[in-house]
């Protein structure tokens, strides 16, 4: 139950359909009738506009230019919003007899419960998701199905090469880490939509673990990519031909790499206080958000300057390509982001969540995989690492290794 006075925003929803219903509940249905208690639902262009004329328009008549009014005078009641062409944000305002005065003096406050279902796929007002929200529920279902799939048939050989110790035992480890957080990120969510399906509250805890769960995988891979990528350029020059390319920790590029984490770390976290909404990709009004896509555009154009710088340089035409295909996997990874947040832009705002949401996590999800093929497979990795005892378990395509025998 919460408690309304005066003047004040309750909630925003995104309907969609021609039967989504608002249900009010209150205890004190003699206080409400006293104060003349009113529901205002307003289009989000609606208020906006409003908002932009503010001066030409009194209290009374602002209020009075809503689309939809309710008022409140039962212990239960419902309200249609219908005939909605697409799907769109709704505004809902409290509003009773004191809101417009200048003296307004303290009154009883009324305890509301509120619940907006959207109609389901028969029609029925039973989906508690808003229209930014639908498929999120499914997406996930899906994508820790992938997880557990792709466990079965692969957790055990990389276990194997994990435990064998080779040059990129700890590039390994890090990456199979930071998956495995990706992995649990999308499991709580899954079982946060799962929840919210049912009673529209879902789990905040599985919420919150959700989001801690992605931000430290992101701070894993920023790490692992910046260390390498800063070791093989800073420490180039130092390096002998002969020498395994492997994770190079050399004072510069490990400082490097820890400031730029806690500045990611700080932005996380920052912008997981502006937006309280359990969602690991938020919308992007904050400066918060708006300085870590920045971030992100950085980091990934710093790291593609410094890999063509090697790419360039490079003789060998397999080492090249080794490096070409990480070049690829980095920028994926850091660039997905920002590109998706600007072409979800030209969508309706409805839509934007979840394609920067589904968009993200599949992207970078290819970006595991391509790092994952890449240091696991054999002739690279006797080419680049000079390993050539250990037998992996994922291989570039037959084709490939046929041209690279050793």
């Amino acid at each position: 139950m919460t408690c309304i006075k005066a003047e004040q925003l309750i909630l925003f929803f995104k309907c969609q359909g021609d039967h989504a219903v608002l249900c009010v509940r209150i205890t004190n249905v003699a206080a409400a009738v006293t104060k003349e208690a009113r529901l205002h639902l307003f289009q989000a262009q609606e208020w906006q506009k409003l908002q932009n004329h503010i001066q030409d328009h009194s209290c009374t008549e602002k209020f009075s230019k809503a689309q939809l009014t309710m008022t409140v005078n039962h212990t239960e009641q419902n309200l249609t919003v219908s005939q909605i062409p697409y799907p769109e944000t709704w505004y809902v305002f409290y509003v009773d007899k004191f809101t417009c005065e200048e003296n307004y003096s303290e009154s009883e406050d009324i305890q509301f419960e509120m619940v907006l279902l959207n109609p389901d796929a028969e029609g029925n007002p039973l989906d508690h998701f808003s229209a930014g929200e639908s498929g999120l529920h499914e997406f996930y279902f899906l994508l820790v199905l992938a997880y557990f799939v792709t466990a079965c048939i692969y957790a055990q050989s990389l276990w194997q090469t994990i435990k064998k110790h080779g040059p990129m035992h700890t590039v390994l480890k890090v990456l199979s880490i930071a998956l495995l957080l990706q992995a649990g990120s999308a499991f709580a969510n899954y079982m946060h939509f799962s929840s919210y399906s049912k009673d529209g509250i879902g789990a905040p805890f599985m919420g919150s673990l959700a989001e801690l769960c992605d931000i430290v995988s992101q701070i894993q891979m920023l790490y692992l990519l910046l260390s390498l990528c800063m070791g093989w350029t800073i420490g180039r020059m130092k390096k002998s031909h002969s020498r395994p390319l492997q994770w190079d920790s050399t004072p510069t590029s490990t400082g490097i790499a820890v400031v730029v984490v806690v500045t990611q770390s700080f932005l996380l976290i920052w912008e997981q206080f502006e937006d309280t909404n359990h969602h690991s990709y938020h919308s992007h009004h904050s400066l918060a958000s708006g300085l870590l896509i920045g971030l992100r555009v950085c980091l990934g154009l710093s790291l593609a300057a410094g890999l063509y710088q090697i790419i360039t340089v490079e003789r060998s035409t397999l080492k090249r390509e080794f490096y070409i295909t990480f070049a690829k996997a980095c920028i994926l990874w850091f660039l997905c982001h920002p590109c998706l947040a600007t072409v979800s832009v030209i969508f309706r705002e409805y839509q934007r969540e979840k394609i920067i949401t589904i968009g993200v996590i599949l992207c970078q999800c290819i970006s595991m995989v391509i790092l994952y093929r890449l240091f696991l497979s054999h002739s690279l990795y006797w080419e680049v690492s000079s390993l050539s005892s250990v037998t992996l378990p994922l291989t570039v395509s037959s084709g490939h290794k046929n041209r690279h025998r050793f």
